[in-house]
């Protein structure tokens, strides 16, 4: 199994470096943020979706005007036609992670387009200042051949040591200034988004300096109250790192930082809808706290998509049982073995979500947390919608599971 893998991880790899081939799919059921629409077809040329429709007759011709050959029409035979998943916060997948170098990013890409995510921003997990910058420039060098790659993100080292969870407690810092230059040379323009705890010393002044070069801060593994977070929002910080955990809950006299999220219409907030991270009636309450913001997320680990045994977070020893990842040495929750796909199978067809919704959550709302939802330099066509200009992200669902079956990346076939 491990050499199909890694036979699929170089392929994948090697399409995304060939020319877009024009394609037209049809008869499909199109689910999107803006909605349900039933026998739908799309063309996908040069990387992007150049029209979509209901009508036959304008379908033939969008096809010859696109000069599209019989193979390389599909029917989708009233499959699910979503935009392709858009994951922002994930560590690795199919035993690799995306600090282990570049194989690593490749295998755990891999992982994540083949169950229908088709752009991610990798998570870096907290390491040693030295061995964070290497893998910022991996992430880097990624970004300059593989469009799949949207840049990075640190999930430290600026941890509270109070709320680390599964991350190292030695490799820990205070974000002073000198580390925060540091780390954004090392980038060189690839970080998205750095989880910080606003209450360190230095964890505001870190927040705005971040903010101010690009870069989006969230709230995140934190002691913070409800006062400190809205500062850190109102300083520059846009996301939530996974509501609920590794932060203080809700409480009716100690608010803490979720409300302080909830109510700020800047703020992006994640969710990891396993059932495991966050139970069942607690998705679905919160799915409602703040509308088109949040975010489902996978927090996914190098275990994703693996038999349960012995893996690493970093160089932290992980045990995965029936799924759940845990470290051996406290049995604190170790990441998931989560992917979008199945969040958003278990958002429509355990929890009862709106069809729309669920696919939002998926695609359009992390799209819009770093201005991906609209033209830019990193992904040039825009991310989360089926529709003329979006990038040509496309997937098609088995309609009865909401399985993905067939994945494009900007306008190239993965699966």
């Amino acid at each position: 199994m491990e050499q199909t893998r890694q036979e699929i991880s170089h392929a994948i790899a090697q399409k995304l470096t060939e020319p877009a081939a024009p394609t037209a799919i049809c008869n499909a059921r199109r689910i999107d943020a803006h909605g349900i629409q039933e026998h739908t077809w799309v063309i996908l040329e040069n990387n992007v979706i150049t029209a979509t429709g209901t009508s036959d007759d304008e379908f033939e011709a969008a096809a010859r005007a696109a000069q599209i050959t019989p193979e390389r029409t599909i029917d989708a035979n009233g499959a699910i036609m979503v935009p392709g998943y858009v994951d922002i916060h994930a560590h690795g997948a199919w035993g690799s992670a995306f600090d282990d170098g570049p194989e690593g990013i490749e295998i755990a890409r891999a992982g994540h387009m083949w169950h229908g995510t088709t752009r991610q921003v990798l998570s870096l997990i907290t390491n040693p200042i030295d061995v964070m910058c290497e893998n910022l420039h991996n992430v880097r060098a990624a970004m300059q051949v593989r469009p799949d790659v949207l840049g990075a993100h640190l999930e430290g080292p600026f941890l509270a040591l109070s709320r680390k969870g599964a991350h190292d407690p030695q490799c820990l810092k205070d974000p002073t200034p000198d580390l925060v230059s540091t780390l954004l040379d090392a980038a060189d323009g690839c970080m998205r988004q750095i989880t910080i705890a606003p209450e360190l010393e230095h964890g505001m002044s870190a927040i705005r300096t971040f903010a101010q070069a690009g870069v989006h801060p969230a709230v995140g593994h934190c002691d913070a109250d409800y006062d400190t977070a809205r500062r850190a929002f109102d300083a520059g910080a846009t996301l939530m790192t996974h509501m609920f955990n590794a932060m203080n809950g809700i409480h009716h006299r100690k608010p803490g930082p979720i409300p302080a999220a909830v109510e700020d219409p800047r703020v992006t907030i994640e969710l990891i809808n396993d059932g495991f991270h966050v139970q069942n009636p607690v998705v679905e309450l919160s799915f409602g706290f703040a509308p088109h913001r949040t975010a489902f997320v996978t927090d996914a680990m190098a275990a994703t998509d693996c038999p349960d045994g012995h893996y690493l977070l970093g160089a932290l020893d992980v045990n995965v049982e029936h799924g759940h990842a845990r470290l051996v040495s406290n049995g604190a929750i170790a990441g998931s073995t989560l992917v979008l796909e199945r969040a958003v199978q278990r958002a429509v067809l355990e929890l009862g979500f709106e069809a729309p919704a669920a696919v939002e959550a998926a695609t359009l709302t992390p799209a819009k947390a770093f201005g991906f939802d609209q033209p830019n330099p990193v992904t040039k066509a825009p991310l989360g919608l089926i529709a003329p200009r979006y990038a040509a992200d496309v997937l098609l669902l088995d309609p009865n599971d909401w399985s993905v079956q067939h994945v494009w990346c900007a306008g190239r076939q993965m699966r």
